[in-house]
């Protein structure tokens, strides 16, 4: 899908524009012109882009290949792209993968490319179109505008994060089982898959920023010096996440490990009560101490007493000389 809007001063915002008018009204530098393609083909956006006067190399750099966040500085326009994070969140554990996002900014314009519907460039375009000084400020405003809506929309996920950390962290004490183990790696993996967003893109808003571009006005860059500072808070939120999911994972390791060990304390304690017993019962269970030997009297009743006696009574022994050596 291919999708325009074109603002002049004193004129109404106006959508839907023929490819064919994109050059014309990139001539004209009192208006502003976005093209949004939307999981275009390449053989059909290809000649739109070209029409841009786009260098081949980076019309094949947003069609065909992937890269980390970058900058490419072409003279009259610039060629970004910008790494998103697409997540969702089912039955408490959070599934995330990587989509791409380029832009071609030109002294009037802007042209984003992108394979699927992306909140942050929906967002920008409704408001364009409800208010139109969203647009009267230049293409590298609109660019502005478009770049942190999509920073900012890292920010609920990151509180949803420290929610479900803090969730965690309670059961781990109250009664850890492998679904809190998924649950942790499933942040870990996130967590380092947003790292590896933030860092570069990170510096692409810092060349934005302080770099001295043709199609940036000077006094813009202000505004995405603002993002890079958004970028470097919500990098230094990721470590201490990071940190934060490490040590559940520990904690659920060492409570794991401290509840094996109460088990098979327990167990060694039962085993060590029943070893005098089951000595004397095999003991006593051989078929040595046969009455024809003279033996009558360990089968009467007295003998009885006596050895039941003895196997309560060894086991209480036991349980105590235990207790006073604080072994249970």
């Amino acid at each position: 899908m291919i999708r325009s809007l074109y603002y002049k001063p004193g004129q109404p915002v106006s959508t839907d524009i023929p490819p064919a008018e994109f050059p014309r009204l990139i001539r004209d530098r009192r208006g502003m012109l976005w093209v949004d393609f939307i999981g275009e083909p390449g053989e059909q956006a290809e000649p739109i882009l070209r029409s841009f006067g786009f260098h081949p190399l980076a019309i094949d750099d947003a069609l065909q290949e992937t890269h980390t966040p970058k900058v490419d500085d072409w003279g009259d326009y610039l060629y970004i792209v910008l790494s998103i994070l697409n997540y969702r969140q089912e039955n408490g554990v959070f599934d995330a993968e990587m989509d791409e996002l380029d832009v071609f900014l030109g002294q009037n314009y802007v042209v984003t490319f992108h394979d699927q519907l992306l909140t942050a460039v929906e967002d920008t375009w409704v408001a364009c179109q409800r208010d139109i000084r969203h647009v009267q400020d230049g293409a590298d405003h609109l660019l502005y505008r478009i770049v942190d809506s999509l920073v900012m929309s890292y920010m609920p996920l990151i509180e949803d994060i420290d929610a479900q950390v803090d969730q965690i962290e309670d059961k781990v004490f109250d009664r850890p089982h492998p679904e809190i183990l998924e649950q942790i790696f499933a942040l870990k993996r996130i967590l380092l898959t947003m790292r590896r967003i933030l860092l570069p893109q990170r510096e692409v808003l810092n060349k934005l920023a302080r770099d001295d571009y043709r199609v940036i006005d000077p006094r813009d860059r202000v505004f995405f010096r603002d993002i890079y500072d958004h970028l470097v808070r919500l990098h230094d939120l990721n470590e201490s996440l990071r940190d934060l999911v490490g040590g559940a994972l520990d904690t659920y390791l060492s409570v794991t490990n401290n509840r094996m060990n109460e088990i098979m304390k327990v167990l060694t304690i039962i085993t060590t009560f029943f070893m005098p017993i089951t000595f004397l019962t095999g003991f006593f269970g051989m078929n040595f101490f046969e009455p024809v030997a003279g033996l009558v009297g360990w089968t009467n009743q007295e003998a009885f007493i006596a050895t039941m006696s003895v196997l309560v009574g060894l086991p209480l022994l036991m349980y105590f000389w235990m207790r006073r050596r604080t072994w249970v």
